[in-house]
């Protein structure tokens, strides 16, 4: 069963970034949506939680930058 056949999919929330709109279902293309979420409150937070995450990998890249350039050094 292809994704757009899905049943389930349609009582899924979506965010569109590019129209700030919460959708129910799918109701604009995969390339200008976020989701599936599993209610319309999750949906409306797409943007906070992927800001959130990308400062978290952000953070994950400096430290492990840091260890790669201090690998080999002396601690001496």
């Amino acid at each position: 069963m292809s994704e757009d056949q899905d049943p389930t999919q349609a009582a899924r929330w979506f965010y569109d970034p590019s129209t700030g709109e919460v959708e129910q279902g799918r109701q604009s293309s995969w390339q200008g949506r976020m989701g599936p979420y599993q209610s319309r409150e999750e949906a409306t937070q797409a943007l906070e939680k992927a800001r959130r995450r990308n400062e978290a990998w952000e953070e994950e890249d400096r430290r492990r930058r840091q260890e790669d350039d201090s690998w080999g050094v002396d601690p001496a």
